[in-house]
């Protein structure tokens, strides 16, 4: 498939203003796999003819759908699960007793894709009422990816999605099987909202949050955009919030807002404001 320079710088310019992700030459194959249907659609010959298309005057639309085709939207439920066990057992908690009666605490998946990492922290929620008493808690899901939104908001999975780390007592519990797919049940459902919003915009019009799951995200970033998310993440949070990331990523070396937690992989904690780099405010995690 043909893609000269231009053409291609095209594309990574596009992708990082507009997501933050950061694509080398490395990667056309990326392009040429994932636009393939664009391409179809829009009856262009090739990648050039797409780039040229995106130059032109009122291609928003069509610079929209070519950075989602080539976000990554790959997604399960209790994902690498020894974070959700921390959630569970120890982040959830330790929230709730820090917290007045009938309190929100406000939890966040970024980049939540098609909702199965938003709906496995509902169904915790859900089997931690003894914990969380009448203290409510709000699971906000965000994406910029439409289709992915919608999925997530339907709540319909294929057998194939629901065995990927879905215990089968979960799986009994809380979905129903429909045809040859499974329907979260609206209890779960209710729990869950799921929001349009791209991380490179202003995070502080989502609120605040006590927990942010921003997973397998900051490495399609450079430094510069992971510092400047991370960044602006810490500022939603308060002293005693925690952050997970991917088994991959790290703050360190990045940003001085958060650091890890002891014998924790993925979770970090929040530096106190102009404390000095690694004093957190005392999570008891």
């Amino acid at each position: 498939m043909s893609l000269t320079n231009a053409a291609f710088d095209t594309f990574a310019s596009l992708l990082k203003s507009q997501s933050g992700l950061v694509i080398g030459t490395d990667k056309i194959y990326l392009l040429e796999t994932r636009l393939g249907g664009i391409l179809k659609r829009e009856n262009l010959a090739d990648l050039d003819r797409l780039a040229e298309a995106l130059r032109r005057p009122g291609a928003d639309r069509l610079a929209r759908d070519v950075v989602e085709a080539m976000t990554t939207n790959e997604s399960f439920f209790f994902r690498d699960d020894k974070p959700f066990a921390h959630f569970r057992a120890q982040a959830l908690p330790r929230l709730a007793a820090a917290r007045p009666a009938g309190a929100t605490i406000r939890v966040w998946s970024a980049a939540s894709s098609s909702g199965q990492e938003a709906y496995s922290l509902a169904m915790i929620v859900a089997e931690s009422r003894a914990v969380l008493g009448d203290r409510k808690v709000e699971i906000v899901g965000t994406d910029i990816a439409r289709e992915q939104l919608a999925r997530a908001r339907e709540g319909l999975y294929s057998q194939f999605e629901v065995q990927r780390g879905l215990p089968v007592q979960m799986l009994m519990r809380y979905f129903r099987k429909e045809e040859s797919n499974w329907r979260i049940n609206d209890t779960i459902k209710a729990m869950a909202q799921f929001r349009e919003f791209n991380l490179l915009s202003d995070l502080r019009t989502l609120g605040r949050f006590d927990i942010v799951f921003c997973r397998n995200v900051l490495i399609y970033f450079d430094q510069p955009t992971k510092a400047r998310v991370l960044g602006a993440i810490a500022g939603l949070m308060p002293a005693d919030g925690v952050l997970y990331l991917g088994g991959a990523e790290t703050v360190l070396g990045i940003t001085g807002r958060f650091a890890p937690l002891p014998a924790e992989r993925g979770v970090y904690g929040v530096v106190e404001a102009g404390a000095p780099v690694g004093r957190m405010a005392a999570v008891g995690c």
